[in-house]
């Protein structure tokens, strides 16, 4: 069963750009995992400093795969100090159809 998720946060005032950047960046990265089938990111159009990244993993092993690549780590730990929240706030979605 595929793994679905929506991952939030928000930049703090004045870092939007650099957020972009880095999770520009990641998302190359994350998008060349083999189990990985979607990694689109967004920001809200009344609210651009809010990011909301859609991700889908072919399967649970993909998505812990995903979890323990060796550059998830240096961008999480770059992206914290620039988000208003403690760390990404991560939604698990189930498909109804």
């Amino acid at each position: 069963m595929k793994k679905t998720l929506l991952a939030e946060f928000t930049a703090r005032e004045g870092t939007e750009d650099e957020v972009a950047r880095l999770i520009g960046d990641y998302a190359l990265k994350v998008r060349e995992e083999e189990g990985n089938l979607v990694f689109d990111v967004y920001t809200k159009e009344a609210a651009p400093r809010a990011f909301w990244i859609f991700e889908v993993y072919r399967d649970e092993d993909a998505f812990q795969a995903h979890i323990k690549a060796p550059y998830g780590g240096p961008f999480n730990a770059a992206l914290v100090p620039l988000i208003e929240e403690d760390a990404s706030v991560l939604t698990f979605l189930d498909p109804v159809t």
